[in-house]
């Protein structure tokens, strides 16, 4: 059953319209609405770090309560702004390496299940389209829709061949509303790429430049089919997935007509059970399915969550909704598989290269704090056997280590890592005792041992390669051993060696000191302004007394912000 919590809140206009039924929308009231949202986290996010802002004082539990409950407003906010930030919020929900994870897991809950749009204006869409009416085109066409969605809604028909179809239809509007939104949206990541804080170590611009690529192509039906075609191709010899085939005659940028092929939701444990179907082999099916998708086709589904996965009452997975796929280039894969033989070896050095080759980690000017928190985690999940770990401790454990620091996640990498996830999550709905790491196993011993799953363009270096090129490295770097000791006593006597140093206990004691020499600097300016103030007022200049006083504030509240910083850092001590 789906979460109450997760479902939108519709806010109606007074006259009985929702804003999600609109065609024309205003950019003005849209700039004030997005804007407003805007400002009003970012007084949130700064009163969040304010000690005084907690009546019961700044504890962990406080600092986590109102983390949750400012997740929470974001998603409803979201749900209120309609399909693009809906969409955008669901991206956001891939970028643990950005926000927290209470942020994360509230906006991965986004639902667009939102009211239908009317049947006149899907006559319109669809006569607009192909020129034709309805009737012309299909025999029968059902005017309520099976579903709708922030981005469309889908109604079944019948074609005049007879075949049974789903005739998915774009809400009007939509991309008049992705233009005016996303334009302003660019002049928020514009504005926090140059922000002293937000912007440091973030390139929002690129998150605004993939969040657009993405949104446009999910709108594009055509693209859309193109990829249910991609997807059934690499399916066609797998008798257990079924993928609905898409009717290019009655299909067109706003318009996708489809096979009808029904199913009982893959998270309909019950339905299933009295269905008489294999629950536990279902569970691995759905494993073995996105496995397959990933490390044999490279051209995955982006958001298998439970409403685009079914079961055909033979036993067989149904995916639907191809509009958010995802690819890993056969090179991307190679590197991959250095990533893999780091973490076999534990070495937390190999491991950050092949991240930062993979585009997932950002260099710094010191590694040190990125490796000890890679080594933590090899030693932390490396020590059960690979059969027993969970996917969802395993990914939560590496957002808790991304968030503000230089990881970088890409859009894949997160949007493999939540399928994960979410099919692990289903697995054990089905079946109570289902590990998605069991069914991996294989998978991965097949990557490790074949260089590549891929089918077409396999890569034979394999494990024996890979041993080969480990054996020349350390070949290579033993023979230039006696060199480089030779270079570097060369530079000890030429006193060309530079030391560098780094003593965290002495650099907490230096700031200390200029600190509490700081705040001997206030002390004197507020004494020196009082006793201006006392002496005018005494020799009965009033005003000047006063612009004495005034002055004597900024001083002060310096000096309280420095006592409260001082203080803060002595607890964390």
């Amino acid at each position: 059953m789906d979460d109450p919590a997760a479902q939108p809140r519709i806010r109606s206009y007074g006259d009985g319209s929702y804003r999600w039924s609109r065609e024309n929308y205003s950019r003005q009231r849209r700039y004030i609405d997005i804007w407003a949202f805007v400002l009003k986290l970012m007084v949130a996010q700064w009163a969040y770090n304010k000690a005084w802002s907690y009546p019961n004082g700044r504890t962990e539990e406080a600092t986590a309560k109102r983390r949750r409950a400012m997740a929470v407003w974001i998603r409803e906010t979201c749900l209120d702004l309609g399909p693009t930030f809906i969409k955008v919020g669901q991206l956001f929900s891939t970028r643990a390496d950005l926000f927290p994870i209470e942020y994360v897991e509230e906006l991965s809950k986004l639902q667009d299940k939102v009211p239908a749009f009317s049947y006149e204006q899907v006559e319109k869409i669809i006569e607009e389209d192909f020129g034709k009416p309805i009737p012309e085109l299909y025999r029968n066409f059902d005017p309520i829709p099976l579903a709708a969605a922030s981005l469309g809604q889908v109604h079944r028909a019948q074609l005049h061949s007879g075949e049974e179809v789903v005739v998915k239809v774009q809400r009007p509007g939509l991309k008049k509303l992705f233009t005016i939104d996303l334009q302003i949206l660019k002049g928020i990541a514009r504005y926090f790429q140059n922000h002293p804080t937000w912007g440091r170590g973030r390139d929002w611009m690129g998150i605004y430049e993939e969040c657009c690529r993405i949104l446009w192509e999910e709108i594009e039906y055509l693209h859309e089919g193109r990829n249910a075609d991609t997807f059934r191709r690499n399916f066609r010899d797998e008798d257990w997935v079924q993928v609905p085939r898409v009717y290019w005659r009655y299909s067109s940028h706003r318009t996708l007509t489809l096979e009808y092929l029904p199913g009982i939701k893959i998270s309909h444990y019950e339905a299933i059970e009295a269905a008489g179907l294999d629950r536990k082999n279902l569970a691995k099916l759905g494993a073995k399915a996105y496995l397959q998708q990933l490390l044999n086709d490279g051209f995955f589904h982006a958001d298998p969550h439970p409403g685009n996965i079914a079961v055909s009452p033979t036993g067989t997975l149904i995916f639907y909704d191809f509009g958010m796929m995802g690819q890993v280039q056969a090179i991307t894969r190679e590197k991959l598989m250095g990533l893999f033989f780091g973490i076999a070896q534990k070495d937390a050095e190999r491991v950050m290269d092949a991240l930062v080759d993979l585009g997932a980690l950002a260099q710094a000017n010191d590694m040190g704090p990125v490796r000890r928190s890679i080594q933590y985690m090899l030693d932390h999940f490396m020590d059960q056997p690979f059969e027993n770990q969970s996917i969802t401790a395993i990914s939560d454990d590496l957002y808790e280590i991304a968030y503000d620091q230089p990881f970088r996640f890409p859009a894949t990498f997160t949007f493999v890592m939540r399928a994960f996830s979410t099919l692990e999550g289903v697995g054990k709905g089905l079946d109570p005792e289902f590990n998605f790491m069991e069914v991996a196993q294989p998978f991965a011993m097949q990557l490790m041992t074949d260089g590549n799953g891929s089918r077409s363009n396999g890569l034979s270096e394999g494990l024996l390669g890979e041993l080969g090129r480990q054996a020349a490295q350390v070949s290579t770097t033993a023979l230039g051993l006696p060199r480089r000791i030779e270079d570097t006593l060369d530079k000890l006597e030429k006193g060309d060696i530079r030391v560098r140093t780094r003593s965290t206990e002495t650099d907490r004691a230096l700031r200390r000191i200029s600190n509490v020499n700081m705040g001997t600097n206030y002390s004197l300016l507020i004494g020196a302004f009082l006793l201006s103030a006392t002496i005018l007022l005494v020799n009965q200049f009033i005003w000047l007394a006063i612009l004495a006083a005034i002055a004597a504030v900024v001083p002060t509240v310096a000096f309280i912000r420095l006592l409260i910083r001082l203080d803060r850092s002595d607890r964390m001590i």
